[in-house]
This record gives structure tokens, C-alpha cells and sequence, in this order.
């Protein structure tokens, strides 16, 4: 069962989505934390305001609105949330909260843009093997969307994941710490199956389990 006394808040968008509905992977993300938290998700972006956020551990961001930007009291609840000791955990798509230049900077990269989807091979960032969120993560290959990003110059990242493609390496997760908060992003979750690849489900919750600043190793177990 859930530790009900740990909750996330997991957001996306399904009617004004263009690519990536939240419904369609709602349930495999609650599945993946369902023995580590109690997850409401919502399309409702108020639930970012001010307050709204206080009561939990994790934001998930699966959002899918490239060019409508939360408003900017919505802006300035998940900046206070993070910033005040609150985690986040960006999934894929869920980058497109950078339709504010804000959180640009809190995600900590703008996505630019991809080649077409196809097989990926992702494999530990140099360096990064000695990370909590890494722990247990072997290379992995499965079909995806070649995300490509550019970093902000203003936050300090740790690389944990890289995939190949066109004869180069590329980013592919990254943690970093914003005020008191903690950040992920992780590119994987173009569509369902991406969420059913046991070894990207465990660097899902480890990741989220980080941000949230409880032990992902024993609580992964």
C-alpha cells in the first residue's frame, strides 16, 4: 500500500494537449509510486497556486502546453514550493512548463526540439554512477523521442543519464538542487510503453523519491 502520509501531485493536460495527454500514461505513473506515495493527479493548473502545493512531498510535471504559459501566480507557487524545500520531477513533455521563462531556469534546460522517434540506447552519465537516483540503473534501450535541449548557464546540474544518437552522446536526466528544493528531469515518456520498462520505472521512482528527499535505495526495495 501507499504511505499515505507522503503524497504527490502529479499535473498534465488532456483536452489542450497536442501530443501527450496526460490520460494515457495517468495510471502506469501512479502504478510506479504506488508503494512510496499517494498521488492525485490533476489537468487543473490552480493546483499550483500559492498554498496549494504546501501539502505535498512531489510535483510531477507531465504537462503538454507548449505555448500557453501558467499564469503567473501559478509561476510563483511552484517556484515558492521548490525553492522553499519542495521536490520536482519533470517527465518528458513535462519540460513545456518553460513557456515561462522562470521555469526555464527551475527545469534547468529549454527543450529545442527532436529528430524522429526511433531506438535509443541510454546509458549512466560518466560520473554519475555514485548518485542516489542512479543506484541499481544499468544501460537500457528502448524506442523514444531524441529530446534535445539546451541548458541553462545559471543552475548547476548533475548529468545522470546520456542516450546516443547520430554518433553522439546527449543528456537524457539531470538533477539539481533550487533554494532549499530539489529538481529532475527525465526525458523518457513519449507514450505508454515507456512507462512499462522495468528499469526506466525504477529510475522513475528513485528519481521522484530524491526530489522528495526521502530515501529512493531503501525505499525502492
Amino acid at each position: 500500500m501507499a504511505d499515505i502520509t507522503r503524497s504527490a501531485l502529479l499535473l498534465g493536460d488532456d483536452t489542450n494537449s497536442k501530443y501527450h495527454p496526460l490520460q494515457a500514461v495517468e495510471q502506469e505513473i501512479i502504478g510506479v509510486f504506488q508503494e512510496h506515495l499517494h498521488i492525485r493527479s490533476t489537468v487543473d493548473r490552480t493546483a499550483l497556486e500559492p498554498a496549494q502545493l504546501d501539502s505535498y512531498d512531489l510535483c510531477i510535471s507531465y504537462t503538454d502546453s507548449w505555448r500557453v504559459p501558467v499564469s503567473p501566480e501559478q509561476t510563483a507557487g511552484l517556484l515558492a514550493y521548490v525553492s522553499g524545500g519542495g521536490g520536482l520531477l519533470v517527465i518528458h513533455n513535462g519540460i513545456s512548463l518553460q513557456a515561462r521563462y522562470e521555469l526555464t531556469q527551475l527545469a534547468g534546460a529549454k527543450f529545442t526540439g527532436h529528430p524522429p522517434y526511433g531506438p535509443l540506447a541510454f546509458t549512466p552519465a560518466e560520473g554519475a554512477e555514485g548518485h542516489e537516483i542512479m543506484q541499481g540503473i544499468a544501460a537500457f534501450e528502448m524506442d523514444e523521442e531524441p529530446y534535445r535541449f539546451d541548458f541553462d548557464p545559471f543552475t548547476e546540474k548533475t548529468v545522470l543519464l546520456e542516450y546516443t544518437h547520430e554518433g553522439a552522446k546527449w543528456p537524457a536526466a539531470w538533477a539539481q538542487e533550487y533554494g532549499l528544493g530539489r529538481v529532475v528531469y527525465l526525458m523518457p515518456g513519449h507514450h505508454v510503453h515507456s512507462f512499462r520498462h522495468d528499469v526506466y520505472r525504477k529510475l522513475i521512482v528513485q528519481s521522484g523519491l530524491w526530489a522528495a528527499r526521502r530515501s529512493s535505495v531503501e525505499a525502492a526495495r
